[in-house]
């Protein structure tokens, strides 16, 4: 029996959208109100996969995600990239001069803000997740307040789209990752695409060093992200994404890196989902 997907948010959220693209459209979902939580399941064998999600092209990373999938050892097995549009939902016979107040998550607020200047009347309240907000107006009948959320939550809740994509920028994506407790053992003429971290001494070249390995073996840097290490103050972890045509070339990086930096890591062998 396939066991459900933790995500984190609800039914409706930009994460159980991820999960119908990547698992299946009728997939079931463990929902979490927390990456902590959804961790929490995947650990406790509540679930095989999570979906967590790691960059997006206008806010940049979500830090704290790295580090759990560091501290807990876990295995990014595949990724997927989810164009984020904002939709403004209310109930049905709502319209933007009946909206005296607008809930969502704070990263959805920001990205639309612009939106909200023509509208000065429409309060604009932090909540903890999109898709709660949702469920919320549709379960409590709330009139007068508005979510900013997916299509796929206005179907799921039954609530009127008052206004579609008003984030700024209109392209505005989001890289998910899907975590497993281990490898899920893909043939390496699939894999094209790692996850690594590493830590590096605080002196000059360590890091150019290393970007001169990656270069050298032929592999290209798609992501760096340093990460402050709390129990030596000014030394860092790094967690860098590097795709490649092929895997022999990343087994001799692998092999010069596992040498030259300290505490070297594979979070993750999979497919490059931009390929």
């Amino acid at each position: 029996m396939t066991k459900p997907i933790a995500i984190q948010g609800i039914r409706g959220s930009f994460h159980h959208e991820v999960v119908q693209k990547y698992f299946s459209a009728t997939a079931e979902v463990i929902e979490c109100m927390s990456f902590d939580s959804a961790v929490d399941n995947l650990l406790q064998k509540q679930t095989d996969s999570m979906v967590m999600a790691l960059e997006n092209s206008i806010a940049g990373s979500i830090i704290p995600n790295y580090a759990l999938i560091d501290s807990h050892n876990l295995s990014i097995v595949g990724e997927y990239y989810l164009d984020i549009q904002h939709n403004l939902l209310a109930l049905k016979g709502e319209t933007l001069a009946t909206i005296k107040e607008v809930h969502s998550h704070p990263m959805a607020l920001l990205q639309c803000k612009v939106f909200f200047k023509d509208h000065p009347h429409i309060k604009l309240v932090e909540a903890k997740d999109t898709a709660d907000v949702a469920k919320k107006i549709a379960e409590e009948n709330s009139k007068g307040i508005a979510a900013i959320a997916s299509k796929n939550a206005a179907n799921l809740y039954q609530l009127e789209v008052l206004a579609e994509s008003i984030q700024t920028i209109k392209h505005n994506e989001t890289r998910f990752v899907i975590v497993k407790r281990e490898n899920n053992g893909l043939k390496r003429k699939e894999i094209n695409k790692v996850s690594l971290k590493f830590e590096l001494d605080h002196k000059r070249g360590s890091l150019a060093t290393i970007l001169n390995v990656l270069s050298d073996c032929k592999l290209n840097l798609t992501k760096i992200q340093s990460l402050p290490k709390i129990e030596t103050p000014w030394k860092y972890a790094f967690f860098v994404d590097v795709t490649f045509e092929d895997y022999k070339d990343y087994q001799k990086a692998h092999a010069i890196m596992h040498i030259m930096a300290e505490n070297f890591k594979v979070l993750g062998e999979y497919k490059n989902a931009k390929t």
